[in-house]
């Protein structure tokens, strides 16, 4: 096991899910983008947050699969200074943990950083201590377009958290958390930690997911991405030497579909030709910049995903479970978290209803709409 450290140049420290620097190589771009594409304006020069980036290395790490990586590395970005209590042990670290697709970066977007990182603001870097993983299979971490292809181990939810309780712990000798906030897969991935490592976190911030199998719709757009890749002739198993461009560019359709927002398509396409255009736009951006076998491991990361069958009522710290009523992902008509968050003596579930500043399932990185609830719950959980 390694550490190694540098850090993140001014000129590429933002990756968010609309607009990055031309300097990233074309498979830093991920679902994230696609997500959260929907009817956005223009945004702001973003603020130059004073991060620092690096990775951690964990040698020979046996997956849930049984099989091992000779050196599996991840890569990780930190904001603020990591504070001790009297006892030594760590007592204002945060865990902020991207969706499907995203990367260290991700969670960097103004729309997110900029209404919780500063002065007075819930997750302020002069009093918290901020720690932005790329998981397994994302951004710079080791991931199956590092030359593994499809051999890559199928990781999945169980393996990322593993491997981010253990760079905690040993790369940046945080013992506990003050708070664990996650957005989509980050939403599944803190009911994980909830259930795995039930006294790590002071208290959940699940945004934007439900806590039962992906199955029904769900699953259902995943694996016909996943089958699309897998069906074109040029995919070869995995060893293609272009992108498999038909089965990318349908995995990419369904993807966009699942992200949007009803309300903002039709407001900012509500002609044949506008909404043409962007489908053409985003889609050919997206291909250009997404690997296939990449997308088929994290998209089949949550294959096994069930926190419902292991207890939910193991999680006894405050839980803030956010979800919004236009997200075409976690339709809020199946009604599972209204009835899960009672399996949680101390959570609270919230349905966002729909606005004109909803973004569909895309609203988990809108923090001006639920920021407002944070700082209760870190009153709630304060030690």
């Amino acid at each position: 096991m390694g550490f190694s450290a540098y850090s993140v140049p001014h000129s590429s420290r933002f990756c968010d899910e609309w607009d990055e620097p031309t300097s990233y190589t074309p498979h830093m771009r991920r679902l994230s983008f696609l997500l959260l594409l929907v009817a956005v304006p223009a945004m702001a020069q973003p603020r130059q947050w004073p991060t620092h980036e690096a990775d951690f290395h964990i040698a020979n790490y046996r997956f849930r699969s049984g099989e091992t990586l000779p050196d599996l590395r991840l890569n990780y970005i930190t904001l603020g200074t990591l504070h001790r209590d009297a006892q030594g042990h760590a007592d204002n670290a945060v865990l902020l943990l991207h969706g499907t697709g995203g990367q260290a970066s991700t969670l960097l977007n103004p729309i997110f950083a900029d209404e919780l990182f500063g002065p007075g603001q819930p997750l302020d870097i002069t009093k918290y201590f901020l720690i932005l993983p790329a998981d397994i299979g994302h951004g710079k971490s080791s991931k199956p377009s590092d030359g593994l292809h499809a051999k890559f181990p199928p990781y999945d939810y169980d393996d990322m958290v593993a491997t981010q309780h253990q760079m905690l712990l040993e790369g940046l000798k945080v013992d506990h958390l003050r708070l664990i906030l996650g957005t989509s897969m980050g939403c599944m991935q803190s009911f994980v930690w909830g259930e795995t490592y039930p006294q790590f976190s002071d208290a959940l911030a699940p945004f934007a997911c439900q806590a039962v199998p992906l199955a029904g719709r769900n699953r259902e757009w995943r694996y016909m991405a996943i089958q699309a890749i897998k069906s074109d002739p040029d995919w070869l198993n995995g060893e293609y030497k272009s992108q498999p461009i038909h089965g990318l560019t349908f995995a990419n359709d369904l993807l966009l579909l699942a992200g949007g927002a009803p309300l903002q398509l039709q407001k900012n396409y509500p002609t044949r030709e506008k909404v043409e255009t962007y489908v053409d736009a985003s889609i050919a951006r997206t291909n250009s910049s997404t690997d296939a076998n990449d997308m088929i491991f994290y998209l089949n990361a949550s294959r096994n995903y069930d926190p419902s069958a292991h207890g939910l009522s193991k999680i006894k710290v405050p839980v803030l479970w956010i979800n919004s009523a236009d997200d075409f992902i976690n339709p809020p008509e199946l009604g599972i978290a209204q009835e899960q968050v009672k399996q949680m003596p101390k959570a609270k579930f919230i349905l966002l209803p729909i606005t004109d500043d909803t973004r569909g399932h895309g609203t988990h990185t809108v923090a001006k709409l639920w920021k407002g609830y944070l700082p209760q719950l870190l009153t709630e959980s304060n030690r």
